[in-house]
């Protein structure tokens, strides 16, 4: 079968690859789409390290071909969008409700994959770039079926986090005042969970003015082009005076995180959300924070995927969550290459690979 893996020194689309069948608690997943974000370029040049080879990908939907012993929740035919936590569901931090947090979904890579005679990792637990991939019964969560495949594929990254960012982390609020740094995948489901929530203003900061429509679109009510100002931080005091309420960080620039923590009013929190290299340090102000400023952590928008996945399929197909709108373009596998440019460069807000025929369609109901 079709597949992108990467062993370390560059990325390639082979058609070889061999999956093994599900196990007990695992359900093996036709991939029709699969989202490609960030974190995945971020292994191919190092800023996350992960053990190669690998078959790449975490952002994915499909439908369900066969299932292991003791999965109830869905049978083969279902249509799932896939999440990347592989938790236990047993452990205290499970049980809490915090599954991003469970040590046994985190730093333990497992090989269902073969090639030749050599085993290869799967990314995120997930490996969504590829045509069928087994996971964890718990990360499969089922979805209407008639929700595109190449729009239901977004919401197990980049909505989880950018949504989840908001509604479970921040817990923003009605009337309150957001700013978001970036305008990319993750910054744009910022921007729609802050409309969702109820924020009164929205500010979008990004130095690339060709997204002040897009940003618009998801929510926002004023765009700064940080290209265009001196200082961002000033152009933003001066649509919001005291500060925001919440400023989150979607880049991953140290210096845009201390940007983020001088833009806090009074109670103010920033949510960190890029991703810079893992050594990376950065640096605030002690002073400022003792009036009750926060600088907030978030791992994959605090979520709990099987609730807010199945909500967030609930909110597009109402009209209140926009998915369609967030895929920029489609790539079948094979032109891996030119969908990895185009990301890199930012000329997508999400570019989405495909497997067979017409993924993007909705699918009867069998």
């Amino acid at each position: 079968m079709r597949g992108v893996i990467f062993d370390g020194e560059q990325p390639r689309v082979v058609d070889d690859l061999v999956v093994r069948d599900p196990g007990p608690g695992e359900v093996l997943v036709g991939i029709r789409a699969a989202g490609l974000c960030h974190s995945d370029l971020s292994v191919i040049d190092g800023t996350i390290p992960f053990p190669v080879p690998v078959v790449l990908g975490h952002e994915g939907a499909g439908v369900v071909e066969a299932v292991g012993a003791g999965v109830g929740h869905v049978v083969p035919g279902d249509h799932v969008a896939l999440s990347t936590l592989a938790n236990c569901g047993a452990c205290a931090e499970c049980d809490r409700g915090r599954p991003t947090m469970c040590r046994k979904a985190i730093g333990m890579p497992q090989q269902p994959f073969r090639r030749g005679e050599r085993e290869l990792f799967s990314f995120a637990s997930n490996s969504a770039f590829a045509e069928r991939t087994v996971v964890k019964a718990v990360q499969a969560v089922k979805i209407a079926e008639d929700i595109p495949l190449t729009s239901a594929a977004l919401i197990g990254c980049g909505v989880l986090t950018g949504v989840g960012a908001v509604l479970n982390r921040a817990k923003v609020d009605r009337g309150d005042s957001v700013v978001v740094i970036g305008a990319g995948g993750i910054g744009l489901n910022v921007l729609q969970g802050a409309r969702i929530a109820g924020a009164s203003v929205i500010v979008a900061v990004d130095a690339n003015p060709a997204k002040e429509d897009v940003a618009r679109q998801f929510g926002a009510t004023h765009f700064i082009d940080a290209s265009a100002v001196a200082d961002s931080v000033k152009a933003v005091k001066e649509i919001l005076p005291t500060g925001a309420d919440h400023a989150f960080e979607c880049v991953g620039s140290t210096r845009l995180i201390r940007q983020a923590v001088d833009l806090l009013d009074r109670h103010g929190q920033a949510v960190l959300l890029g991703v810079p290299p893992a050594t990376a340090e950065a640096s605030f102000l002690v002073s400022s924070m003792y009036l009750d400023k926060s600088i907030l952590g978030c791992r994959y928008g605090s979520a709990r995927p099987q609730r807010d996945i199945a909500l967030y399929a609930r909110l597009y197909c109402e009209g209140r969550l926009l998915l369609d709108e967030l895929v920029t373009r489609t790539y079948p596998v094979e032109d891996f290459a030119r969908a990895a440019d185009d990301a890199h460069h930012g000329r997508v807000a999400r570019g989405v690979l495909t497997f067979g025929p017409d993924p993007g369609a909705p699918l009867a109901r069998s």
